[in-house]
């Protein structure tokens, strides 16, 4: 999103104001008699300024309000730092965290990339050619669109976040490569996480995606990442990819294409499944591409663009930022409910270090009572804890821990978007800008228009600039009776037979839908209980083995 000043903002508003005061239409001329008149016009104008304004402060302030981004509190330097232990063990893992502050992608500059033709001194001949020595499983053609992209990334985007994602891949790509392989998959893939976050492992988008993978809170938890009050596991850039590769490969079964795959990425299987019955013929990405979403028939070239970047960025003389490499860390298991305030006090060690090394604990509470987790210290404090462990818990508990808090997290609440828990569905208000369709802002939140119309009780598709709309995290509110009835809000008729939970097919289901009913089920996980592959038809009434008892 472009950035704007609040004091442009209001001088163009003024601005506006003043001239259609001063030169009123024809139209308008005949209704401004009185001074009453003119004076209750301009109080009208000046209120929907302030509203303007208003919307405008929420929607550039919000997204970035709910989530610290590592690095901004840290006040180590060389001036107040040098004779702090702790900036001479550590420093290095502060500017490895600064390196991630706030430069996630621009999606509305990313979409236009591809409509904007740009153009370039390099012959197409050479880009070919350079594409062609790519090892890659993924159909890379060549055209206007892929162009624009390539010179987008390599000379249109600023020479500092472009050297930054280089030098962010080279520490990255060889952990996602690695994750990549075990699951059989072309390594090439991990480019995606480029396109989705620009390798910032603390991004959040305005649709409340999260992590390096960009993961909706319900998508997360269907590929077992685990998301509640206390514990959000997309901020894991491990777990994350984890659970990205799974998506990437349940994808693949799907469309067994990998360019359609990455495509249902970004605006779900749904979409490209309506896509490819548009086409009418077909079975590639470019034969669907005029009937995907805007922001999905930039999203493939864009991948393209990144592997040819992060390949050939030598040629277009980028020079990688200097990343630090993370100091080496200890991994310690917790039983117990740990507050880092207590760690901190106890240890010595600053808290925004311990955020930064466990940012999937939101709360600032690793709530081991009755599950194991993983903390992250860095290896110079290792010993530290290693000495206060055994009393550490019990410090200041009455202080870092009420009874009220301890219940919670005794039994924290993971709550998948549309599983009937008890905490409310989340949303965002988002205002309608100029040239904005229902359409387009169900593609830029993951959801469907139908969905839309039905949070705000719409009747018509019609929406106008300045209207506010209510945007669902997952399903959004729980549905009425009368939609439960049909099928569309009920819980999955299930049965247990033979030691496996069983599912019996409705109407109008297929094997992903099925799959998102269940949490930690996935595609294949359905294929491979009941002998069937991406090609098999079900019928209702029909039983599939889900999982076992």
């Amino acid at each position: 999103m472009y950035s704007v000043s609040k004091s442009t903002l209001k001088a163009v508003l003024t601005f506006a104001l003043v001239f259609l005061i001063t030169f009123p239409s024809a139209a308008q001329k005949h209704k401004i008699e009185t001074k009453k008149v003119l004076k209750d016009s301009i109080a009208s104008l000046l209120q929907k300024l302030d509203s303007m304004q208003k919307a405008y402060d929420e929607m550039v302030s919000a997204p970035f309000e709910e989530i610290a981004i590592a690095g901004e509190d840290d006040n180590f330097g060389p001036e107040d730092g040098e004779d702090d232990p702790f900036f001479n063990t550590d420093s290095a893992l502060v500017a490895w965290y600064d390196n991630l502050r706030r430069h996630t992608q621009d999606d509305e500059e990313l979409m236009e990339a591809g409509e904007m033709k740009y153009t370039s001194d390099i012959p197409d001949n050479v880009y070919i050619e350079r594409l062609n020595r790519i090892n890659t499983s993924v159909k890379i053609p060549y055209n206007d669109v892929v162009r624009s992209y390539i010179i987008y990334y390599t000379q249109k985007m600023s020479r500092s976040k472009v050297g930054r994602i280089v030098g962010l891949a080279q520490y990255y790509m060889p952990i996602f490569e690695e994750i990549f392989d075990q699951y059989g998959l072309p390594q090439e893939l991990a480019k995606v996480s480029v396109i989705e976050s620009a390798l910032n492992p603390m991004a959040v988008s305005r649709a409340r995606a999260a992590g390096m993978w960009q993961f909706m809170r319900s998508t997360g938890t269907q590929y077992g990442l685990e998301v509640n009050e206390f514990v959000d596991e997309r901020f894991d850039y491990i777990k994350e990819t984890h659970a990205a590769a799974k998506y990437l490969k349940d994808a693949y079964a799907i469309f067994g294409d990998w360019s359609l795959a990455i495509a249902s990425y970004n605006c779900g299987p749904g979409n490209v499944n309506k896509a490819i019955r548009r086409a009418g013929a077909g079975h590639d990405f470019w034969d669907v591409y005029q009937y995907l979403p805007r922001e999905t028939r930039g999203y493939v070239p864009a991948f393209i663009a990144a592997m040819y970047t992060l390949a050939y960025y030598r040629e277009h003389n980028i020079v990688p930022s200097h990343v630090d490499t993370p100091p080496q860390v200890d991994t310690f298991h917790i039983t117990k409910n740990l507050h880092f305030g207590q760690l901190a006090e106890c240890v010595g060690i600053d808290m925004n270090m311990l955020r930064n090394l466990n940012p999937e604990y939101v709360k600032d509470i690793v709530p081991g009572k009755g599950k194991m987790r993983v903390l992250k210290l860095p290896y110079s404090f290792s010993g530290a804890f290693i000495d206060v462990q055994d009393t550490i818990y019990a410090y200041k508990d009455s202080i870092f821990f009420d009874p009220v808090k301890v219940k919670e997290i005794s039994s924290p609440r993971s709550v998948r978007a549309g599983s009937g828990g008890s905490s409310a569905p989340t949303y965002f208000v988002y205002t309608v800008k100029k040239g904005d369709s229902l359409g387009k802002i169900a593609s830029r939140n993951h959801t469907t228009i139908s969905k839309i119309k039905q949070w705000n009780h719409l009747r018509k598709d019609t929406i106008v600039p300045g209207q506010k709309l209510r945007i669902y995290n997952g399903r959004g509110p729980v549905a009425s009776s009368a939609t439960a009835s049909s099928g569309g809000g009920s819980k999955p008729a299930t049965t247990t037979k033979g030691g496996y939970v069983t599912y019996t097919v409705r109407r109008g289901d297929t094997l992903y839908s099925i799959a998102n009913k269940f949490s930690g089920v996935t595609l294949n996980d359905i294929m491979r209980l009941n002998g069937l592959n991406r090609n098999s038809k079900i019928y209702a009434g029909q039983k599939l083995k889900i999982k076992k008892q």
